[in-house]
């Protein structure tokens, strides 16, 4: 079954760098998406979160938030928010939004 979140990452500090710690799961993020052949997209928020709406097979969605969750290895994602959302019928690869 094909499925929708969005998704919403807290993230703590890295060695005292938050905003490279952003960029980290950024492109944690996209390269998570791509190996679960999840199509959707992410983006930094106005606050340093990254933000996004990943969308695939239930078990993979399943097994990529897990990987966001715990983030990158050096990073730390404090808290993950997640909320189901209406499929994009026709949605092609996982962007990376500015």
């Amino acid at each position: 079954m094909v499925k929708r979140v969005y998704f919403l990452a807290h993230g703590g500090m890295v060695q005292g760098w938050l905003i490279y710690h952003v960029a980290r799961l950024l492109y944690f993020t996209r390269g998570r998406a791509a190996e679960h052949k999840l199509t959707g997209w992410v983006r930094n928020t106005d606050n340093n979160k990254v933000e996004g709406e990943a969308q695939g097979a239930e078990d993979a969605l399943s097994k990529f938030l897990k990987e966001v969750d715990k983030g990158p290895r050096g990073s730390q994602v404090v808290k993950l928010d997640k909320e189901d959302r209406d499929v994009v019928e026709g949605e092609e690869g996982f962007e990376i939004r500015r």
